[in-house]
């Protein structure tokens, strides 16, 4: 790895703010493999090559949602740094993600994340994932962001942090058993019903604090949603996500997290939910998410 030239709180030059957006990411982006190929002023492009670790499903092989909300997430983040100075550390607050298509296995995951908006404390994003050409998106998302939301900065941080590795622990069976993405999160179920999801270095986003990368909370999230409203229905067949709203409330300590969900409406086809996650008290929970799933049969396989 290069020598990084620290300006202490100081404006990086463009060139160098690039180079530390590549090198000094969150530990899950880079025990991920996510890359940024290009950079240019509140934009960037970034790339995720396919493990097989990324799967949500053995069966079919597709690439778990979360994978995508936590690439997106942290695309997003890179724009919004490439939009500012370097000096300033930023925290996601809300993240929506609209899911086009399913990721297909085997194939890398691009993105583009174009920062269109800056104030004096919040930042403004949208970006598009897709694998063959950004007009053919797998989803596409629109966040938020809070500029100066604490006294770290990973961009300018001295200290090195080793990479965590994305390992897949054996699970013969269970609820996580087809899903290789939920069990190298360590994700299970407490004898109450709520999921948990035990702390462990390849969660963390911001190292200096640290704390839980935003995106891994989404994803948490999500799979809570998809295994309660699953199991609240009696359908054997996972439903499938059509869109998700992630809000920030607090940041995730390096501590265990839990979630549950509720049906807050339920169709024919469609069902609203809505998801929270907690850590030491339930009370105050560090996000809570909205969305719908889409209700298939076993023969639907997208």
């Amino acid at each position: 790895m290069s020598e990084i030239t620290v300006y202490d709180g100081q404006p990086l030059p463009f060139e160098q703010l690039t180079k530390a957006i590549a090198e000094r990411r969150s530990l899950y982006g880079r025990a991920s493999g996510l890359r940024i190929d290009r950079a240019e002023r509140g934009e960037a492009w970034s790339s995720l090559p396919y493990q097989s670790v990324f799967a949500g499903d053995t069966q079919s092989g597709v690439i778990h949602g979360g994978v995508v909300t936590a690439m997106l997430d942290e695309s997003c983040g890179m724009a919004v740094q490439l939009a500012l100075d370097g000096s300033r550390a930023i925290a996601t607050l809300d993240l929506r993600i609209d899911y086009q298509k399913p990721a297909k296995p085997g194939l890398d995951i691009k993105a583009h994340a174009i920062c269109y908006h800056v104030t004096r404390s919040i930042a403004f994003v949208r970006a598009t994932a897709y694998q063959e050409t950004e007009q053919d998106p797998v989803a596409t998302a629109a966040a938020c962001f809070m500029i100066g939301a604490n006294r770290t900065n990973m961009l300018q941080d001295r200290e090195a942090y080793d990479v965590p590795t994305l390992d897949l622990p054996e699970e013969d069976s269970g609820p996580f058993a087809n899903s290789p993405f939920a069990r190298c999160l360590g994700i299970g179920i407490a004898d109450d019903g709520v999921l948990h999801m035990p702390f462990s270095s390849k969660l963390i986003g911001n190292p200096v604090l640290p704390a839980i990368h935003g995106g891994i909370t989404g994803a948490f999230l999500e799979t809570t949603a998809i295994i309660g409203v699953a199991r609240e229905l009696g359908i054997a067949t996972p439903p499938k996500p059509i869109g998700l709203t992630i809000n920030y409330l607090r940041s995730g300590r390096a501590l265990d997290s839990f979630a549950n969900v509720s049906i807050v409406k339920q169709g024919l086809r469609i069902v609203a939910f809505q998801a929270q996650a907690w850590q030491d008290d339930a009370s105050k929970p560090i996000a809570t998410a909205f969305g719908h799933f889409k209700l298939r049969q076993a023969a639907d396989k997208d």
